[in-house]
């Protein structure tokens, strides 16, 4: 008989119009004695296809909000999938913010599950410890700490005699720490997904099981219907939940859906009852450096891992309609075994029951994948939960419905937007390449500026060889290699590849040195992977719509670049991009790297359909290079023979010439570091042509190669926001310092100008604040990354969103928001300049505080001059 890891449930809601159940498969007869299948509409608004614990709660969450004409199709039954299967682990210990937030959504939800719908959950708040055999991991773990507790979620770090005393079974002896979250739980996760779906059924959602959908109908770029086994639906929006078969499901309509995930199979142990069974309350453990999770199950445990060499499933042909049990395969689980004996000797004796091998799937970057797609309005994905369905499904489907409903989501949710892909990460053979690497991450230290190692020099430069020989170590952003250092002639590369750590990293000298040359000499750093789109019209339509989409001021002298946000209704930021006028009909629009699905999609999305007005995306065409420093111009005049002055070449301006042998060079001058310099844009064609001369005549200004560490420090000293990292949807110009970015009185409205007037009317609620650290040792104290809280006068205000450290200043620089709320009320209020300069900050790195110095625009005259830090009063500078 097959084992259900879940309890029986056998459920009819009060007022059946279908019947779920999470269950062990029925016989014949039973099934012959089912009522017949009640019909389906031919219309609704939404089609839900899933009906696991990721489908039911968008149901849930669809209806809560007011969507009640939806229907919910599952192929099997409910849960059948791989909720089946779900060990049913709800915790809040992640590393990425909005992760954290989705999963203790989830669990505050399910907490009141049960009482809200009366179909039992199996919830029970056991508390998790996570196990530290190493001080790099106790690191990592007390970086997640920080952010619970500042989260008002209860954590603390541990030592290996508490971790004892919470769970007398585990063996410390090789234990540094651990942490331990005691509001984390255990729930069956069948259940919770019938609790969702009786709750959105009473609701008024239609529930169908046993419907397949088969086809996704789209015209002229919208959703327009669902077909499936048992008829059409006609419906304006249709969510893609299908878990392991969504990548399948989004080529099953009239325009493919590319949604990157791949299954693995995935392994864990039931036993049975201890002699001394184990308290349903015991604590649920994570060993990750064990590479295990452990927890109570019917008084025996329930054990399973992510190994370290995964088993790709069904990357060709058709996956089970119901997940079954897999084959067993107990060599290839020895390593989790071994390590589970070890974590726990008592279990010896103990007697196995069954070895559970089922399919999960995973997505290219360990996150889950959410959104609407970039080519068909009204589809939207939730899908490639990476092992954590149970602990996102409430907080994702949240998200998700509010995304449909309201346009938007309460929470920047980008990291997780289906748009950070492109149409490259859906290879199969990618797919299954990386998630061979993406499962033995979920276990592996995540040390800051990590790389994946698979499914690379996908996207390149045409000058990749010519770097790459000359020491280019490299990183990937969507898909594209771009240059983190250039290693210099005797060192060990091998070694420097290596160094992974929370501390000063073995780069800090060699990014020294290429920051010193970009403000002292001159620098190459090749940026061809900027998105890059040109926008044209016959008439006036180009700059029409672009003056409408966009906060600044477009209507300039041909030439003249304008920095300027892509905003939405709230003035939040969609984009933050440069735009060049070519002519008085044709605009060049260079936005940040992994903006080129998003962005493309939303001024597709915006732009009036006219035949007279042309997009094309020409990210492909130009190689970039950003030559910085101060002695640009001299290598640019003699390529040139241009006059490259500031009377000739201002600030902003751009202009087409030639460099060396090759013409039709757009030459910016810009460098998005304030560093003085140009931007080259330059036909791929005379790439490598330009890049030689540019090397050969800048040799005699002591050129060098440098890469995006040393841009990164320039711009964060400098006090320049990126987006995706200190920009989002949920922050608008006036919060972060570029008002000079808005024209408010440009004669047209632009999107986002109402929210911006009330911001201006009323103040703003969060304010970019640029730190400097003071009381930090580079050599000896831990590093800021990104994501630190921030203190102001011992109260969480915020969060870092980037740092680095600041070669000229010779201390850290953390850029990030500063909230102000009521310390009665909670409310929050308006942050003025004086609620900033007034207050002491302090910055928490893993859990000990250092102080810092706020500043809200940057210290400008410390860059003309390189002074001693101990020389330097941080206070005495004034704004740009």
């Amino acid at each position: 008989m097959f084992l259900r890891l879940l309890s029986d449930v056998r459920w009819r809601p009060a007022a059946p119009r279908w019947s779920g159940a999470a269950r062990c498969p029925r016989s014949t007869s039973a099934a012959s004695e089912a009522p017949p299948p009640a019909p389906l509409p031919g219309q609704a608004r939404v089609v839900v296809c899933g009906g696991g614990v990721v489908g039911a709660s968008v149901a849930y969450h669809l209806a809560k909000l007011g969507w009640r004409d939806v229907v919910l199709l599952e192929q099997g039954r409910l849960a059948a999938g791989t909720t089946r299967f779900c060990a049913g682990i709800v915790s809040t210990a992640r590393h990425v913010s909005i992760e954290l937030k989705m999963a203790d959504y989830s669990n505050k939800l399910y907490q009141q599950l049960e009482q809200e719908t009366g179909v039992q959950t199996g919830y029970m708040k056991t508390g998790s410890i996570s196990l530290a055999q190493t001080q790099d991991r106790l690191i990592s773990l007390k970086r997640i700490a920080s952010s619970l507790n500042v989260m008002g979620i209860p954590c603390e770090i541990i030592t290996p005699k508490q971790v004892a005393q919470l769970h007398p079974l585990i063996n410390i002896h090789d234990l540094v720490g651990a942490m331990y979250v005691p509001e984390d739980a255990l729930v069956s996760s069948a259940n919770v997904s019938l609790a969702l779906a009786t709750a959105a059924s009473r609701n008024g959602v239609q529930i169908h099981e046993r419907t397949s959908v088969s086809h996704v109908l789209i015209q002229k770029g919208r959703v327009t219907g669902v077909e499936t086994d048992r008829g059409k639906i006609q419906c304006q929006y249709f969510v893609n939940c299908a878990g392991q078969w969504a990548y399948e499901l989004g080529h099953s309509g009239d325009e493919p859906v590319n949604i990157p995930l791949h299954a693995c199979e995935h392994f864990y142990l039931l036993t049975h009852p201890l002699k001394e069974p184990l308290a349903s309350s015991v604590p649920t453990i994570v060993d990750p450096d064990g590479r295990i999770y452990i927890r109570n199950w019917q008084g025996g445990i329930l054990s399973g891992g992510f190994e370290k060499n995964p088993k790709p499933l069904f990357t060709e042909g058709r996956n089970q309609l119901e997940i079954q049990n897999l084959q067993e395969d107990w060599d290839h689980f020895e390593p989790l075994l071994s390590s589970l004996l070890r974590r726990m000797p008592d279990l010896e004796a103990l007697q196995i029951m069954q070895l559970v091998n089922c399919p999960e799937s995973f997505t290219p970057d360990m996150r889950c994948i959410m959104g609407e797609s970039p080519t068909v309005r009204g589809y939207f994905v939730l899908a490639g939960m990476n092992s954590a369905g149970i602990s996102y499904g409430g907080g994702a489907g949240k998200y998700l419905a509010e995304w449909m409903v309201n346009g938007y989501p309460s929470e920047n949710v980008w990291p997780l937007d289906l748009k950070r892909f492109g149409t490259l990460q859906s290879s199969r053979t990618f797919l299954r390449h990386r998630v061979m690497e993406v499962m033995p991450l979920m276990c592996d230290l995540k040390v800051p500026r990590w790389d994946f190692q698979t499914g690379r020099q996908l996207r390149t430069s045409p000058l990749y060889d010519r770097l790459d020989a000359q020491g280019a170590r490299w990183m990937e952003k969507h898909g594209f290699e771009r240059v983190k250092y250039f290693v210099p002639p005797g060192k060990d590369l091998l070694d420097l590849d290596q160094s992974k750590t929370f501390y000063k990293p073995d780069w800090f000298d060699i990014v020294g040195s290429e920051v010193k040359c970009c403000k002292e000499a001159v620098c190459v750093i090749d940026m061809s992977s900027f998105t890059k789109f040109e926008i044209s019209s016959t008439g006036d339509q180009a700059l029409e719509s672009l003056q409408y989409l966009f906060s600044n001021d477009l209507d300039v002298p041909v030439g003249h670049v304008v920095h300027t946000g892509m905003l939405n209704e709230k003035g939040g930021y969609e984009n933050d991009c440069s735009i060049a006028r070519l002519s008085k009909r044709s605009f060049f629009m260079i936005s940040p790297t992994d903006q080129q699905v998003h962005c493309w999609a939303w001024l597709k999305n915006r732009l009036p359909n006219d035949s007279n007005l042309t997009m094309e995306d020409v990210t492909w065409k130009y190689t970039a290079l950003n030559l910085i420093g101060p002695r640009a111009v001299d290598v640019l005049s003699e390529l040139s023979y241009a006059p490259i002055t500031p009377e000739h070449f201002p600030s902003l301006f751009c202009k087409e010439m030639s460099v060396g042998y090759a013409n039709g060079i757009r030459v910016m001058s810009i460098t998005h570091t304030g560093e003085p310099g140009f931007m080259l844009y330059i036909p791929i064609e005379y790439a490598l042509h330009v890049y030689n001369e540019v090397m050969n005549m800048g040799q005699k200004y002591g050129i060098r190669n440098a890469g995006y560490y040393a841009l990164r420090s320039l711009r964060i000293e400098k006090f320049f926001a990126f987006w995706g990292q200190d920009l989002d949807a949920f922050t608008t110009p006036m919060e972060c310092g570029r008002e000079f970015q808005v024209k408010l009185d440009k004669g047209m409205q632009f999107v986002g100008q109402e929210a911006l007037l009330e911001q201006k009317q009323n103040g703003v609620y969060k304010r970019f604040t640029m730190f400097i650290l003071e009381d930090h040792d580079t050599d000896m104290d831990l590093w800021p990354w990104w994501g630190e809280p921030i203190f102001r006068n011992g109260r969480y205000v915020g969060k870092t969103t980037s740092s680095a450290y600041s070669y000229t200043l010779e201390r850290h620089v953390c850029l990030g928001f500063v909230h102000h709320f009521d310390e009665k009320t909670g409310e929050e209020l308006v942050v003025t300049t004086d609620f900033i300069n007034q207050g002491e900050y302090e910055i928490d790195i893993a859990g000990q505080r250092f102080q810092a110095k706020a500043k809200l625009y940057p210290f400008s005259s410390l860059f003309t001059q390189r002074r001693r830090k101990d020389e330097v009063e941080l206070s005495g500078y004034q704004r740009e």
